[in-house]
C-alpha cells in the first residue's frame, strides 16, 4: 500500500527505511544489540550486561527484537537457551559508527561528554519523527519545495496543512531550513549530511551490501553546501548507570562494538565554534 505519491520504488524505499528505524529506535534496543555482539548469551548473562534494565523489561525487548529478525533465540535444552545476533543484525552494526560520526559533527554540544551510544539514541530520535524519512527524501531529491507541494507528495490522502507540524519539527531539530512563512523548504547542512546514513539504511533494509549506499538514486548524490544553523540549547539526559569505562582517545579511532558504550573525546579544539546543528 502506497504511503506517499512518489513512484512505487521510491515509496517502497521510504517504507523500508522507516521500518528499519522503527526496529532499532525503541529505548534500549541498540544497547541490547551491542551487548549481544559477541558469542550468544544466556538470559542471565545478557541481563548482567544490561543491568540498568529493571526486572521484566528485558524479556519483552528480546521478544520484539526476535520478531524483527535481529535476535535469534536458540533452545539447546529446556534449561539452556541462548540469544545471539542474526545475520541481519550483524550486517546492521557497521551503520552505528556512521550515526556517531554524523552526531558528533552535527548535533549540538551537550553539557557533558556523551557516550557514543547516547549519540546514536539521540540521532535515531530525530530520524523517527512522524513522516521524517519521507520529508527528508523529498527535500533531498527536490532541493527546494513548498509546504503545499510537499504535503501532496508526502501525505496525499490528508489535508495539506497537516504537513506543517512534522515539517516545523524538522526545522526545530535542525534537519530542514526555510527563510520564513510561505517560503520553500530545503535540507539544512545537517539534514543533507544524513545522506550516507540513510543510504546505508536503505541498502541494509533492502538486503543489499552496505557499499551499495553510494549508488542510491537520492542519498547517494554528493552533498550540497548548505548554510549552517545556529545551535539550539537543550539539556541532555542523565547517563545510565553501570556503563563500561571510556576507551582511549585517539585522533583516528578504530571502532569496535564495545566502544559505542563509552565516550571518546573528539580532536576538535575547545574554542567556540560559530555554527552547529540539530538540537537533542
Amino acid at each position: 500500500m502506497a504511503i506517499t505519491a512518489l513512484p512505487p520504488d521510491a515509496d517502497a524505499d521510504i517504507a523500508r527505511v522507516t521500518e528499519a528505524l522503527a526496529m532499532i529506535t525503541p529505548r534500549w534496543n541498540v544497547r541490547i544489540l551491542l551487548a549481544l555482539s559477541g558469542p550468544p548469551l544466556r538470559y542471565s548473562e545478557l541481563a548482567a550486561k544490561v543491568s540498568w534494565l529493571q526486572n521484566g523489561q528485558l524479556h519483552p525487548k528480546l521478544k520484539s527484537l526476535c520478531d524483527a529478525g535481529l535476535v535469534e533465540r536458540t533452545e539447546h535444552t529446556a534449561r539452556h537457551v541462548t540469544y545471539g545476533h542474526t545475520e541481519r543484525a550483524t550486517a546492521l552494526l557497521p551503520i552505528l559508527p556512521m550515526i556517531v560520526t554524523w552526531a558528533e559533527e552535527h548535533l549540538e554540544k551537550a553539557e557533558r561528554p556523551l557516550a557514543a551510544i547516547e549519540q546514536i539514541e539521540d540521532s535515531l530520535t530525530l530520524l523517527t519523527r512522524r513522516h521524517a524519512a519521507a520529508i527528508l527524501w523529498v527535500l533531498k531529491s527536490r532541493k527546494e519545495v513548498s509546504g503545499r507541494v510537499l504535503a501532496r507528495i508526502v501525505m496525499p490522502s490528508s489535508d495539506w496543512t497537516n504537513i506543517y507540524p512534522p515539517l516545523r519539527q524538522l526545522v526545530a531539530d535542525g534537519l530542514a531550513d526555510t527563510e520564513g512563512n510561505g517560503r520553500p523548504y530545503r535540507l539544512s547542512a545537517a539534514g543533507d549530511a544524513l545522506g550516507p546514513v540513510l543510504g546505508t539504511l536503505s541498502a541494509w533494509s533492502a538486503g543489499q551490501p552496505l557499499d551499495q549506499a553510494a549508488s542510491h538514486p537520492v542519498w547517494g548524490q554528493p552533498q550540497a553546501k548548505s548554510a549552517p544553523r545556529p545551535w539550539v540549547s537543550s539539556p541532555s539526559r542523565p547517563a545510565p548507570v553501570a556503563l563500561p569505562p571510556a576507551r582511549a582517545v585517539g585522533s583516528s579511532p578504530v571502532w569496535h562494538h564495545r566502544d559505542l558504550f563509552s565516550h571518546a573525546a573528539t580532536g576538535r579544539p575547545t574554542a567556540a565554534i560559530p555554527a552547529g546543528g540539530p538540537r537533542r
